[in-house]
């Protein structure tokens, strides 16, 4: 069998390499919803392949608004604050009640 003769470089490998690359799939417009979808597939919005309803899609759930979600997380906050100061007025008047006997 032929073995090379030299090693080759790395350049030269990834010269090799460098058309090896992934491309993105055409897409195609579903007429029902407009969405785009891989062309001779199911559209997964509508459900819909060629003019039929081929599958039934289940709405989703509304999801909390990023909105909702930071003044969820804003009240929790508001609170362990309101907690942690409850705690140093609790220590501080234990403290003062020492000092005074």
């Amino acid at each position: 069998m032929a073995n090379p003769k030299r090693r080759h470089s790395k350049s030269r490998r990834d010269k090799r390499r460098a058309n090896w690359k992934i491309s993105l799939p055409d897409l195609s417009f579903c007429p029902q919803c407009k969405e785009p979808k891989l062309p001779h597939h199911v559209c997964l919005h509508c459900g819909f392949y060629n003019g039929k309803e081929v599958i039934k899609i289940k709405e989703k759930k509304e999801k909390k608004e990023k909105g909702e979600k930071k003044q969820i997380k804003e009240k929790k906050q508001v609170k362990e604050k309101k907690q942690i100061k409850e705690k140093k007025e609790i220590k501080g008047k234990k403290e003062k009640k020492a000092d005074k006997k």
